[in-house]
């Protein structure tokens, strides 16, 4: 058994040991040397005078034409004036997001490559792919602020008749699972909205995954296959041409720029999904960066510019903290979970 430590007695040295004694010259060197403090600690005191002094990157990971492509733009060009320096979109789709899920994660953790992240890739994947996912969002990826979210949007074609959604459900149903869907890709936003309606309404339909929502969106246009359900900003223009015809949309309650559309949960209560865009950055970036960059995205969110570029594509500012947005995370991870695997949705 271990002997309890020395009692501290009142004249500040231990009973049952002799008081240590340094020369005076010991003391006095001892006192007036610099704290010594790690390099990896020292870097991460105080954002470099110049940061940032050449253009950022913002990864996507999907093709341009898609809600994320739409909000990514609008918070790069406002970005570029906020911190003096070009934000250069990069759309690199494929593996569900998570080519550039890993793009990002892999890259110098200096706040000069950001990823725009959302359900799929950062939430979804890690339940879809399991130990077949190379890299885990929640520890490659550091979150620096939630930017907006946008209710999603059932859209048909000329591939079905139906003009509202009970009257989809009502096909689906008399179809026996040989209705199509498309979606932007597998466990994409559109494809677990779909998933949900279908379990909370009791049919099945046939799943397509596209690379990207405009792909599936022509398709479905085309009379390929007979529905969709994706972002507002990427179907608004589709469906103001009368290329597709908007059914149902998945938040809980009309939108401003259609409101004339019920929402999904007037006809099956209690659905609600919206898409959600955050910024993350590598693992390890300096803590005054992210700061920096937290800051300048929520500036953004404050300007009227940028609002109104969402509103005018169907989204909203979610202005979110680093902090509060990892907790967001997390809560959705978990919420997606039994959806996946009730829907048997499994990686490409």
């Amino acid at each position: 058994m271990r002997p309890f430590p020395p009692l501290l007695r009142g004249d500040g040295n231990f009973q049952g040991h002799r008081p240590m004694r340094l020369p005076r010259r010991s003391l006095l060197a001892a006192l007036s040397a610099p704290m010594l403090i790690p390099a990896g600690a020292r870097a991460q005191a105080s954002l470099p005078a110049n940061w940032p002094d050449r253009p950022l990157r913002l990864i996507l990971p999907y093709t341009p034409g898609g809600g994320t492509d739409t909000v990514a733009r609008a918070l790069g060009a406002r970005l570029n004036s906020i911190l003096g320096q070009t934000v250069v979109v990069e759309n690199r789709p494929g593996a569900g997001g998570n080519l550039a899920t890993e793009l990002v994660a892999g890259a110098r953790p200096d706040g000069y490559t950001l990823l725009m992240g959302n359900q799929g890739p950062i939430t979804v994947n890690p339940t879809l792919f399991g130990r077949n996912l190379k890299v885990n969002p929640q520890a490659a990826l550091d979150p620096v602020a939630m930017v907006a979210e946008t209710p999603l949007v059932l859209v048909a074609g000329p591939g079905t008749r139906s003009a509202n959604l009970a009257e989809l459900i009502e096909e689906a149903r008399a179809r026996k699972g040989q209705l199509n869907y498309a979606s932007p890709g597998n466990g994409a936003a559109g494809h677990l909205a779909m998933a949900l309606l279908l379990q909370q309404a009791g049919v099945e339909a046939t799943h397509v995954p596209f690379r990207g929502a405009a792909p599936g969106l022509t398709d479905v246009a085309a009379g390929h296959l007979a529905a969709m359900i994706s972002t507002l900003p990427s179907v608004a223009g589709m469906v103001q041409g009368g290329a597709l015809r908007a059914l149902a949309v998945t938040s809980d309650r009309r939108v401003d720029s259609m409101p004339d559309i019920p929402t999904v949960a007037e006809t099956l209560p209690g659905y609600r999904v919206t898409a959600w865009y955050g910024i993350l950055v590598p693992h390890g970036t300096p803590e005054p960066i992210r700061a920096r960059l937290e800051s300048a995205i929520l500036a953004s969110l404050e300007t009227e510019g940028l609002i109104s570029s969402l509103r005018a594509e169907g989204a909203v500012p979610y202005p979110m903290k680093g902090e509060e947005f990892g907790r967001f995370i997390a809560a959705e991870r978990e919420r997606w979970a039994p959806v996946i695997r009730a829907a048997g949705i499994t990686a490409d």
